[in-house]
């Protein structure tokens, strides 16, 4: 199956100068950088012990933050490398200043360039996060020796079976984890079955929070224009369509607020100018956060299209909409919106956070909604009642705290 693997992934390689320049002139590559995939390094190894963590994009990369500003103070690390395969997570990275730890873009999976990625970087314990399984840096991570953990574990049932169907090839690969770290019983069970030895439930680290202040402020004329305005919801990591759905809810809203104004944050900001089009075809008015132009009063929608700036504006709302929720992707952290003291909607398609949203419905943080008619009740009934959720937030700092903890105490286990 190894075999079949490397041969996909070098007919990958073939292809990837065109893959790449698409996805340059999509502005989902970083026009320099993409070139560490291909193991051309742009930041030096150093001396001594270097510990890897490999996460896939921004939701990952932020829940390990916590733990990096923990591992920063341990005198036996001397550095820590963050890869991740995204662009966004690498701008993510650029928000936090940390002394020992540095970020490049994982490289392909292919036998050659893990190979000389392992060479370069000689980790001394490599770390994937959640469902980063790329069997080729495994096996070649085991081949020299390096331990190997699997944090944060996440296993859905979804991908079970596809690893399932080759359960011969899967066992040789999760058996290579010294230990697998899990989120949840579901995972540690699917762990089990694929063939995982070590496993343990420690929790979910997207509970935790970073103790790094976001030197970040909206600026005097920004709160300015929305302490004259009406807030009537922020719709979060929003995907295709729901945009679309949280403009119908404010169309409808409007006609009894009619200073009231909505803020969406697309998950990719790439397509703000396309959803900025299609809102205005409702007749609706549309600032872009990043135009320099002054801000039109009569404006209805606030769309927010840069980087690392979602928490400013969650603050300024009382109830939010998490997106990825009314599509088939599995939904987005909303631990953040709780923390910060927001009423949560989403739609049914939550697979990713099932316990987190579980625990947010049972202390009426959080209402599951399938249509415009349903959310635009909550958020009239929310913007018409106070609301408080200090109770949760102690709740969640305190189950965050702890599986923080145990995931450190695990980890040092191997340094």
């Amino acid at each position: 199956m190894i075999f079949c693997y490397r041969i996909i992934i070098n007919f990958i390689i073939i292809l990837s100068p065109l893959i790449i320049l698409i996805r340059l002139l999509k502005k989902k590559e970083h026009p320099i950088r993409f070139k560490e995939k291909f193991c051309f390094f742009s930041k030096k190894r150093g001396q001594g012990k270097l510990v890897w963590f490999h996460v896939a994009s921004v939701g990952e990369i932020l829940s390990i933050i916590p733990l990096i500003e923990k591992l920063e103070k341990n005198k036996n690390i001397n550095r820590i490398l963050i890869t991740s395969s995204t662009l966004s997570s690498s701008n993510i990275f650029l928000k936090f200043k940390f002394k020992k730890t540095i970020h490049q873009f994982f490289p392909i999976d292919s036998n050659f360039f893990t190979k000389k990625f392992i060479e370069y970087w000689k980790p001394s314990l490599a770390i994937f996060v959640e469902s980063e399984i790329w069997p080729n840096i495994i096996l070649n991570l085991k081949s020299k020796n390096i331990s190997l953990i699997l944090l944060n574990a996440r296993i859905t049932k979804k991908s079970y079976k596809k690893w399932k169907k080759i359960s011969f090839f899967s066992k040789s690969i999760f058996n290579k984890f010294d230990v697998c770290l899990a989120q949840n019983d579901e995972t540690k069970n699917y762990l089990k079955k694929l063939g995982a030895k070590n496993i343990k439930k420690l929790g979910n680290l997207k509970f935790s929070e970073t103790n790094l202040k976001n030197t970040n402020k909206i600026s005097r004329n920004i709160q300015k224009f929305f302490k004259s305005k009406k807030i009537l919801f922020g719709a979060i990591s929003t995907h295709q369509n729901e945009e679309m759905f949280c403009t119908k809810i404010h169309t409808d809203l409007k006609k009894k607020y009619i200073n009231g104004i909505t803020i969406i944050i697309p998950r990719h900001i790439h397509r703000a100018s396309d959803i900025k089009e299609k809102i205005e075809k409702f007749g609706l008015k549309v600032h872009l956060h990043s135009s320099s132009k002054k801000i039109d009063n009569k404006i209805d929608i606030y769309l927010v299209d840069t980087f690392g700036e979602t928490k400013l504006f969650i603050k300024i709302c009382k109830i939010v909409f998490l997106g990825g929720s009314l599509i088939q992707h599995g939904g987005q952290n909303p631990l953040e919106a709780a923390r910060l003291g927001c009423k949560v909607i989403h739609g049914p398609n939550i697979d990713n956070f099932l316990e987190v949203y579980s625990l947010l419905n049972k202390n009426n943080i959080s209402s599951k909604i399938r249509t415009i008619s349903q959310a635009r009740g909550i958020v009239q009934k929310s913007l018409s009642n106070k609301f408080s959720s200090n109770k949760i937030r102690k709740k969640l700092n305190s189950i965050g705290n702890e599986v923080l903890l145990n995931n450190q105490k695990e980890i040092n286990k191997y340094i």
